[in-house]
């Protein structure tokens, strides 16, 4: 595991609130090295911490270190609770169910422990992708908006390439929107489509972490074509952490 100096990457929420940050990129760029790094030093520092896995290549749970990885249920394949909560069928066509179900018990109930961490899985909705109107998306939409607008523990969110997950009321909870990238053309334009779905749902604290850099080359390629971003902080390339 990386250790990585909170004080370098974040600030302290302005808000009575623990921070909440939400970790995106191109795929395979270190998203989920960075969220667990940035979870585990909350943690070490004596902060609760809800470690939030929202990438359907889910490999957070094993970063981090939990035991037995594969064995962690995701949220969404929840059903009986889906069901309960939102009072509709799971995969039915049935158009209505609860749009704000019940969530604030779940952490306490469902979510994984180890070492100081509290983890979800959440799944992916299978056929309808993020964009769909079902009870499923609901139950977990609106757990993320509890998580960010009104727990008080850290919140850190490992995300697919996108922010699909966040909605506009759930933005405004947002402390951090941390894009990582590495040296390369596609990820750079990964970096600027999600700045430009940040802005449309109101984050306006988005930043760069710039990953596996070799040379001081590698630095100042990414500078040289991200003069609209902020940089934290770069993270030099590791073989060992490659291999991990």
């Amino acid at each position: 595991m990386i250790r990585f100096k909170i004080e370098r990457f974040c600030l302290d929420s302005p808000r009575e609130m623990g921070m909440k940050i939400a970790i995106t990129g191109k795929g395979g760029v270190g998203k989920t090295t960075l969220a667990a790094g940035l979870a585990s030093e909350f943690s070490r520092k004596g902060k609760k911490v809800f470690a939030i896995d929202a990438d359907p290549d889910a490999n957070l749970a094993l970063t981090l270190g939990f035991p037995n990885p594969s064995r962690i249920k995701p949220l969404i394949e929840l059903k009986k609770l889906i069901e309960e909560r939102t009072h509709a069928k799971v995969g039915s066509l049935n158009p209505y169910f609860k749009l704000n179900p019940r969530v604030d018990d779940i952490p306490e109930k469902y979510f994984v422990h180890h070492q100081g961490i509290n983890l979800m899985v959440m799944g992916t909705v299978r056929g309808g992708g993020l964009g769909c109107t079902c009870p499923e998306n609901a139950f977990l939409k609106a757990l993320l908006s509890h998580l960010i607008l009104e727990r008080k523990e850290v919140v850190i969110m490992d995300m697919e390439a996108g922010i699909e997950h966040l909605g506009r009321g759930t933005a405004r909870g947002v402390d951090q929107l941390i894009v990582v990238v590495e040296p390369g053309r596609r990820s750079i334009q990964t970096a600027y489509r999600i700045k430009d779905l940040a802005k449309d749902i109101g984050i306006e604290n988005v930043v760069v972490v710039g990953n596996k850099i070799r040379t001081n080359s590698d630095r100042k390629f990414l500078m040289g074509n991200m003069p609209d971003f902020r940089f934290l902080g770069f993270i030099p390339y590791e073989e060992k952490i490659v291999e991990a």
